[in-house]
């Protein structure tokens, strides 16, 4: 009986601790979870992206800004009958102040964003200027229903000036959105160019507010908040009085032109042509400005400093000179040029229809000889020279920083075999070792290399201030090097040169170094037996003019690379707009 007695008070007592566990569980313990679930319920988080931060020139100077204006955002369910006399007084309203905005586009845009689940207000005008609507700006503010807000446009105020290096920004996608949790808030990211490349620091960091709200979702009080990161501006080597003046000077072109630091590979000025204004994609693009710029054959939309790949020509000719020193051809080494060059049944014709006559190293540069560099290139091959000229950075990316950079081609054996599963013949190694055939480079690529012909080191051409990076230095004989500078010296210095005469109004307190190239983009059949000149060819036949430089020669500052497409000679095509940006460079102070 005793035994039965403690067994019941036992399960009595177990039963109470049950009772009192749960007690304090779902007094106590459990409150702590639905007080969190709670403040969901009335605790609200608000995102605020910060203004995109400002781009500028060397100098200070704002490329990049921001305009200041408003948007307008209307209150959420105000499509049942019952409210819809209140949207239609709203949009009415706002049609009567801005009567450039459409009634029947304005609601639709708020039919479509608003929802049951909706509970922030729909934003319904983007950017309304400052100026436009700051006398209208108590009119708005009243109506209960609608909110103000201030808001920010991208503007680009030097316009197709340096279009193609700044790039622009556009309205955030929603694969965007995925891969950037910024641009949810901000509506914006950077689509190409500099704004694309560096859009994490440009954006900035998110700032926000945890906020207290009733069940109308109406904001009774600020818990707790953080302010956005605004130090996002960034500076860049660009000097937007030179890119501007170079705009000035080859408005009219098709190429591409860049102004590089050689000793450490800031770019002082480069740009794409033809160019366009940024500010078309940030206002909103029309159809017709669309089909322009998608339908002209010179390709507005390629940043052709990184994207555009041609044939080198010319330009070709200092490192595959280098290739042979570095390979065991001697510097004495020299051939008889006539004009032609006979191999595998083939004549391999030199640009001089004559003959340039006896050639060394230095005349092979100075005066362009193309027989010099087929006789030669049979000697080394191919895989040599290839080997030796991606040791000057063709053939590979920059590191520049600009989105999508090509590489080009320098062929080889491997390479031919890998692309076409063919042999290679020894003819394309004739034409290779003058920068035709397979091999193609970036304007960017041989501004790179020029540099490295002039200071023995490869910089990283860059355009942000802070990307800057040790230069790389070459293995390469001082020697041979130092002959084929000579060689570029007498390209801008001797009367046989082949930019001499088109040089020769560059200030007199400096000498340069040169190379022209001409680069064909046609083949010339064999039984042609004088050349058309490039004057009577069409436009899209005429050969590609180059013309790479660097100065002063004494002690190298800066190197000058120009492209121009279908220009025929680089000498007289490139010259003086090469000679008007050394003037330049001097007036502006950069060389003294």
């Amino acid at each position: 009986m005793k035994k039965r007695l403690n067994l019941i008070l036992i399960l009595i007592g177990v039963v109470c601790l049950l009772l009192v566990y749960r007690l304090y569980y779902l007094s106590i313990k459990s409150n702590t979870y639905y007080e969190e679930l709670s403040k969901q319920n009335y605790i609200k988080k608000v995102y605020q992206a910060p203004s995109r931060g400002i781009i500028k020139d060397r100098n200070d100077i704002a490329l990049a800004i921001n305009d200041l204006g408003f948007s307008l955002s209307i209150k959420p369910h105000l499509r049942s009958y019952k409210n819809r006399h209140i949207l239609d007084e709203l949009i009415n309203t706002i049609i009567l102040h801005f009567p450039d905005f459409e009634k029947e586009k304005l609601i639709k845009k708020y039919n479509k964003l608003d929802s049951p689940y909706k509970h922030d207000f729909v934003k319904i005008i983007e950017y309304i200027p400052y100026e436009k609507f700051f006398d209208k700006y108590t009119v708005f503010n009243s109506l209960d229903n609608l909110k103000v807000e201030s808001a920010v446009k991208r503007n680009y105020p030097y316009k197709k000036v340096a279009a193609h290096i700044l790039g622009y920004v556009g309205k955030a996608s929603r694969r965007d959105i995925e891969n950037n949790h910024i641009s949810k808030y901000s509506g914006i990211i950077g689509k190409n160019g500099l704004e694309k490349y560096y859009n994490d620091i440009l954006q900035g960091e998110l700032g926000y507010k945890e906020v207290k709200v009733n069940a109308l979702n109406k904001e009774l009080e600020v818990l707790k908040e953080k302010e956005v990161k605004i130090n996002n501006n960034i500076k860049i080597t660009i000097d937007i009085e030179l890119e501007k003046y170079i705009h000035d000077i080859f408005n009219e072109k098709a190429g591409a032109i860049v102004v590089m630091d050689v000793k450490n590979g800031e770019i002082l000025a480069a740009a794409s042509f033809p160019e366009f204004d940024n500010n078309v994609f940030v206002n909103g693009i029309s159809y017709k400005e669309w089909d322009d710029l998608q339908n002209n054959i010179d390709k507005p939309f390629t940043n052709k400093i990184t994207n555009g790949m041609y044939p080198p020509g010319s330009v070709w000719k200092m490192g595959v000179a280098l290739a042979f020193l570095e390979n065991g051809i001697n510097k004495n080494f020299k051939v008889n040029c006539t004009g032609s060059h006979e191999f595998a049944n083939r004549k391999f014709r030199c640009w001089k229809e004559d003959g340039h006559g006896t050639v060394d190293f230095r005349k092979a540069i100075r005066e362009s000889c193309d027989d010099f560099f087929y006789k030669a290139s049979q000697k080394i091959g191919i895989n040599k020279i290839s080997e030796t000229m991606k040791k000057f950075g063709l053939g590979q990316k920059t590191g520049i920083d600009q989105m999508y950079e090509f590489i080009g081609i320098n062929p080889n054996e491997a390479w031919k075999r890998r692309r076409y599963n063919r042999p290679w013949f020894t003819g394309e190694t004739l034409i290779s070792s003058i920068g035709q055939g397979s091999v193609l480079v970036t304007p960017i690529q041989i501004a790179r290399y020029t540099a490295f012909l002039a200071t023995k080191k490869l910089p990283t051409p860059h355009f942000y201030k802070d990307a800057y990076k040790e230069p790389e230095e070459v293995d390469i004989d001082d020697e041979n090097l130092k002959l084929i500078q000579r060689g570029m010296y007498d390209v801008a210095n001797h009367k046989n040169g082949t930019a001499y005469w088109h040089l020769r109004g560059i200030d007199s307190r400096i000498k340069i170094a040169a190379k022209t190239g001409t680069a064909q983009v046609v083949r010339i059949e064999q039984d042609v037996k004088k050349r058309a000149l490039e004057s009577e060819l069409e436009y899209l036949k005429r050969s590609h003019a180059w013309l790479t430089t660097y100065g002063p020669y004494e002690d190298p500052q800066y190197s000058v690379t120009i492209l121009v497409e279908h220009g025929g000679h680089g000498g007289s095509t490139a010259g003086p707009a090469v000679t008007k940006i050394y003037n330049k460079l001097i007036e502006l102070g950069y060389i003294k």
